[in-house]
């Protein structure tokens, strides 16, 4: 899939990153893979549509992948591609900055 990207990087970034729980997912997603139920309560008050919606946009960003296993109960799991590992250092630094603000409150 080619997306039209904007010319700024910046802006480029905050295309995959623009709103908490697209960080949140990734964040989550850092110590490998995890099925729905322990993306749902790790990430935190965020509603099952609305976190369906997030890991499909992700999905089809290619910063992660689906796997549906043909199991009763359905099973599937979500991991991050080698894109979605590759914003490991954005997540630090925003991190960083956070535990610094904390610091200074």
């Amino acid at each position: 899939m080619k997306l039209d990207l904007p010319a700024c990087p910046v802006e480029t970034t905050l295309l995959f990153l623009n709103n908490r729980w697209r960080v949140l997912i990734l964040r989550d997603l850092m110590d490998g893979k995890k099925r729905f139920g322990e993306l749902k309560k790790s990430v935190g008050s965020i509603s099952q549509k609305v976190l369906t919606e997030n890991l499909k946009t992700m999905e089809t960003y290619q910063l992660l992948t689906r796997t549906a296993y043909p199991e009763v109960p359905p099973r599937v799991e979500y991991e991050l591609t080698e894109t979605g590992y590759s914003l490991a250092p954005v997540l630090a630094s925003l991190s960083q900055w956070g535990l610094d603000y904390q610091a200074k409150q």
